[in-house]
């Protein structure tokens, strides 16, 4: 009985010193996305952590990414931390603020997947300039009607990025 006491109380302080974002087994990959970088509601964390923002992408179906703010250290690292996203995802609002939509994580090595989920495969030549690599959004802050790891959001407009063009 004596094993058990200090068994559950190891288990119990192992659970306590991990992130919120680790500690439930159930939580899906969205929420535990969603806790693990909450931080970057606002853009001045992720500009303060490396970030610099690139034009918004819109899909030619409709819909778009909205503005993507990379991290090339990140992106060069070869590491996929759920903490550490690649790319930080904004919808510009009309009131020009940045409102957080998704992350995006990026890596040259793959087969890749983060918490089960493979990233899909872009292949080069493309239209970032990029080497072949392989990528997953994650859209835990605005629902995405596609999906949570598909590319483009109907839901997101690029409308109110003019203002970053200029």
């Amino acid at each position: 009985m004596k094993h058990i006491v200090v068994l559950a109380a190891l288990a119990a302080s192992l659970t306590s010193a991990l992130p919120a974002w680790a500690a439930s087994a159930n939580a899906s990959l969205p929420d535990k996305v969603r806790a693990a970088n909450d931080r970057f509601r606002n853009v001045e964390t992720a500009i303060k952590e490396g970030y610099s923002p690139i034009p918004c992408t819109s899909g030619i179906e409709g819909g778009a990414m909205g503005v993507h703010y990379v991290n090339p250290t990140l992106i060069g690292d070869e590491t996929i931390d759920i903490a550490k996203p690649e790319a930080v995802m904004y919808e510009p609002g009309a009131d020009g603020k940045m409102r957080l939509v998704a992350v995006e994580y990026i890596t040259t090595k793959g087969p890749a997947n983060l918490g089960g989920q493979l990233f899909s495969f872009t292949n080069s030549p493309n239209r970032y300039g990029l080497p072949a690599f392989y990528e997953l959004h994650v859209w835990a802050w605005k629902p995405n009607p596609k999906g949570a790891f598909a590319d483009m959001n109907p839901n997101v407009s690029c409308e109110h990025a003019h203002e970053m063009a200029n």
